[in-house]
């Protein structure tokens, strides 16, 4: 009986001792998963918010194993964290280039896109109370006109967003503008601009 007794107080020390030798391990492994997601953080916040939301739970609950001296679960989590926070710095540098190149493609659009709205609302101006030309009906140019309104509005909103910070939304909708002016300037039989 005493044997047995020794050999369980000699396996509890193992085992607390395997634990002990564990829990150093298991802090550098979180210490490092969690200083290459501060380094991501701020980017992550703008460009990947929902990735960014799920690493920092899985932060959160490598945290909780580590309080609760579950070494072998913050190893684990530590190691998904790291892999996690990888992907997140691809995203974000993926959504970084799509934000310059639109940038710079509304930079292009927002000199092209007033003027084409601009030469739209005067034809649409000169048309008004005038008898239309043969290749404008009376319904191409109500269409035009909504079209116009439409234009003008979208175009607020494509300023906006760019002005919140948002260039690949306002790319995606000054492209829309422009899509609509081409149409419109069919409608009203004009050259293009």
């Amino acid at each position: 009986m005493q044997s047995s007794t020794l050999l369980a107080i000699a396996a509890t020390a193992l085992l607390l001792g395997g634990c002990a030798n564990n829990e150093e391990p298991a802090r550098q492994a979180l210490a490092s998963a969690e200083a290459s997601l501060a380094e991501i953080r701020v980017d992550a916040a703008k460009y990947a918010p929902t990735e960014l939301e799920t690493a920092e739970s899985r932060l959160a609950k490598v945290k909780e194993d580590l309080a609760k001296k579950e070494y072998k679960d913050v190893l684990g989590g530590a190691t998904q964290l790291t892999k996690e926070t990888a992907t997140l710095k691809e995203i974000v540098v993926s959504k970084q280039t799509q934000a310059v190149a639109a940038t710079h493609e509304w930079e292009s659009l927002s000199e092209e896109v007033p003027k084409m709205v601009k030469a739209i609302e005067n034809r649409v101006d000169t048309l008004s109370g005038a008898k239309l030309p043969k290749d404008v009906d009376k319904e191409s140019f109500e269409s035009a006109k909504a079209g116009l309104q439409s234009m003008k509005s979208l175009w607020a909103e494509a300023s906006a967003a760019f002005e919140a910070g948002n260039a690949i939304l306002a790319a995606d909708k000054a492209r829309m503008v422009q899509a609509k002016g081409e149409e419109v300037i069919d409608q009203l039989g004009m050259s293009p601009v």
